[in-house]
Order: C-alpha cells, then sequence, then structure tokens
C-alpha cells in the first residue's frame, strides 16, 4: 500500500506531519517524532516579537545610554518567555537538519512586512527544506479595513517569496469575510501551500489578580470540522498544496481530512496529550481503513469527498445547515 503524498513540491512517506509547537523545541524530540514515524516535522515558530527585541537591544548598545535600556525592552517580550532566540533558532534549523532525515519546515510568526522577512533567507541557508509563514494579525484598528488587511497578507506572502527558493506556506485564520477568494489571491501571490487554519487563542480574566492572563485550549476533535470543510470547497480550486491542523486525533480523522482534499495533517495537540508513539497508532488505524475499504493508496482516496467530487456538493454550504439543526431537533 502506498501512503506517500506530495507537499510542497516535498515527496512525503504519508500525510501525518507534526505541527509546530512545543514537541520541536528539543533535537532529541524530534528524533523521536522521526522514530515514531513523523513524515516531516515543523518546528515551533521564530516570533516577529524576538527579532524586534533582538534589533532594539542591539540599537541601544550601539547608541543608547544604559539608563533606557530595561525601559526600551519592556515593549517586547521577556526573552525568558521564548525557548529560543534568533540567531539561537537559525542554529536549532541546522541541528535538526543534521539530526534527522526527515523534512525540516521553520516557522515564522508575525503581522507585519518587517525584519523577520529577512531571517526567511537566514532560515533558508540554515537548510529548511520549507518555510511556514503563521500571519498572525487581529485587525483591532476600526480605521483598518478588509482590503487593508487582505492586502498585508499578500505582501508577507511576496516579500518572503521573494527572498527565498525553498517552498513557502501561509497559515491562515478562518476570519475572512470571502475565504475562498482570499485562498485563491494567496494562491495566485504564490503560496506553495495554504495550512488551515491558525488559532487564534483567546485571553481570559483573573479574577483574583484582575488581570488579562492568556489560556492555552487544546484542540478537540469537533475542531477538525472547520478545516473540513474549507479544504473540501477550495480542493481542485487553487493549485497550492492543502495542510490541515486542528483537532486531529485518529488515523480516521485524517482519512476524511485527506478524502475533502488534503496533502498533510499536522497534528499538535494529541501528540502533547499521548507522546510521540501516537503517531504509529495513527498510521495503523489509517492502513486498516484504507485496507479494509480496498484504497490501494493515498492518492487514490485524495479529494474523493471535496466539493467537486461528492455526490452532494451543498452539503459543504447552506443546504446542511437546515439538515443539521433538524437531525438534532429530531433527537429531543
Amino acid at each position: 500500500m502506498d501512503l506517500s503524498t506530495t507537499y510542497m513540491g516535498l515527496k512525503l512517506k504519508h500525510p501525518v506531519v507534526p505541527a509546530a509547537g512545543p514537541l520541536s523545541h528539543e533535537i532529541g524530540t524530534i528524533r523521536q517524532l522521526e522514530d515514531a514515524g513523523a513524515a516531516a516535522v515543523v518546528l515551533h515558530s521564530l516570533f516577529e516579537e524576538q527579532i524586534s527585541a533582538e534589533a532594539a537591544e542591539l540599537d541601544h548598545h550601539l547608541s543608547h545610554g544604559t539608563d533606557s535600556f530595561a525601559e526600551a525592552l519592556s515593549y517586547f517580550p521577556d526573552a525568558h518567555d521564548y525557548k529560543l532566540g534568533p540567531e539561537e533558532y537559525l542554529e536549532h534549523v541546522a541541528k535538526a537538519k543534521t539530526a534527522v532525515d526527515v523534512p525540516i519546515i521553520a516557522s515564522l510568526n508575525g503581522a507585519s512586512h518587517g525584519g523577520w522577512i529577512d531571517y526567511a533567507k537566514r532560515i533558508e541557508q540554515a537548510g529548511a527544506d520549507a518555510l511556514e509563514l503563521n500571519v498572525y494579525f487581529l485587525a483591532t484598528d476600526p480605521e483598518l479595513d478588509s482590503a487593508a488587511v487582505e492586502q498585508r497578507y499578500i505582501d508577507i506572502l511576496q516579500a518572503v517569496k521573494q527572498a527565498v527558493k525553498i517552498p513557502v506556506a501561509i497559515k491562515l485564520g478562518p476570519f475572512f469575510s470571502a475565504f475562498a477568494w482570499m485562498a485563491c489571491r494567496l494562491d495566485k501571490a504564490g503560496a506553495d501551500a495554504l495550512v488551515l487554519f491558525n488559532r487564534f487563542y483567546q485571553p481570559d480574566i483573573d479574577l483574583e489578580k484582575l488581570e488579562v492572563v492568556p489560556d492555552l485550549v487544546l484542540s478537540s476533535p469537533f475542531d477538525m470540522r472547520l478545516p473540513l470543510r474549507w479544504a473540501a470547497i477550495l480542493y481542485g480550486k487553487v493549485e497550492a498544496s492543502l495542510a490541515s491542523t486542528r483537532g486531529v486525533v485518529t488515523g480516521q480523522d485524517v482519512v476524511k481530512l485527506v478524502m475533502a482534499g488534503v496533502d498533510v495533517v499536522q497534528v499538535c495537540s494529541s501528540l502533547l496529550r499521548n507522546g510521540p508513539g501516537h503517531i504509529g497508532k495513527m498510521l495503523t488505524e489509517m492502513k486498516t481503513w484504507l485496507e479494509e475499504n480496498e484504497y490501494e493508496s493515498v492518492e487514490q482516496m485524495k479529494g474523493s469527498m471535496s466539493q467537486k467530487s461528492c455526490p452532494n456538493p451543498a452539503a459543504f454550504e447552506r443546504a446542511n445547515y437546515m439538515k443539521t439543526l433538524h437531525t438534532y431537533a429530531g433527537r429531543c
């Protein structure tokens, strides 16, 4: 049975890829992911703020007095909040490439057309096989219109594509008023892959300290439904590879997403819960399902349940909305 797939031109032995996250902080764990069967590894992100903080510190040492240093750094995240700084991240990419044989996909997380784009070239030089752009941008300015927000994504993508020769994926949030149109714009702008979807983590309020605090909640199986729907809608409409991330737990989940049209399935939360060895379990479940249903390859089933190919294309749009509500009402 042939489980292989192609993602951004990279030939992978199967579709299961660890997503950007804390498991890639250590080289030893990256080796464990490879040993468990990972087809590639997306490294944790280098953040735009880290690069900005490094630049601010250099500027201080070159042109500012010591009295201003502590105050200047207060504008940036504490360096201790991050596992690796910019230079260490580049070293980490190089070490990961040496340590394992599977493709290494680096990740940049930012929101502006700034100095972090210059790091894309340095990441390429460090040996990364591809680069994932995690554009994490919340449009909170009421003076910023939707066209400007969309253009920001296009500008960042095109600037990075001009800087590097390795494949570039862009990881998107779902909050565009016309997501299919935006996906096609990014495809035409040169995206080698669209990753569905970024999670915009929501803050909480600590009632004891009266502070706004971060609150990380791992994804649940239901979260898989959103990328499944949009992968099915986009399949055949864009040339870019499609990747999903969110809520994948079982090998059957991988099958569903591949049938919807994705080339790879990125996994994070289930590996944090169950450890790297969970990849092997997912692959066994996936292979069992394919054998029982007489599929000979992943390519054979890819996109077979997309909107383009499934018997009821309207199921991915409004027609299924009423049916879903009536189905639930029937249980009462």
